[in-house]
């Protein structure tokens, strides 16, 4: 839930200035994250089904550490990104600290890690498909930023 906050709320309000987003981008985006965040609500409350002592067995731990770990990354980069540029400034700067000492797209790395914590601590279909999707459309991101 906080994540989901942090990404539709909070930080489209901390984002300066930017190129627009498309219509039409938006509309796919909206209908993705609705239609998923559907998926795994209904799977995980009506058919998603625990043996006893599940919160605390090594799946849902180690998958709720990668998740953290990655929602935290994730933030920390998307800050490092935010404030590459002065206001007005523009052109093109290569980020760095955190992550983006390792990897050129740390904020992608970020929500990649996460997303497949949260499919192991859940150990659903619907959560692994939902990780495999953000790897493919993801590690594409980053490539072309990368270049």
């Amino acid at each position: 839930l906080f994540f989901v906050c942090y990404r539709a709320l909070i930080f489209p309000l901390l984002i300066r200035e930017g190129k627009p987003t498309p219509f039409f981008t938006f509309v796919l985006a909206l209908l993705f994250c609705a239609f998923n965040g559907y998926l795994q609500g209904r799977t995980l409350t009506t058919y998603a089904t625990y043996p006893p002592g599940w919160l605390g067995g090594s799946h849902f731990i180690t998958g709720f550490l990668g998740w953290l770990i990655g929602m935290a990354i994730n933030i920390h980069s998307d800050h490092i990104l935010r404030n590459l540029r002065k206001p007005g400034e523009t052109g093109y700067k290569i980020p760095r600290g955190g992550m983006f000492e390792y990897v050129s797209g740390a904020n992608f790395f970020g929500e990649i890690l996460e997303w497949f914590g949260f499919a192991l601590a859940c150990c659903t279909i619907e959560s692994f498909a939902f990780a495999l999707c953000t790897l493919f459309i993801l590690s594409s991101r980053a490539r072309q930023h990368h270049k």
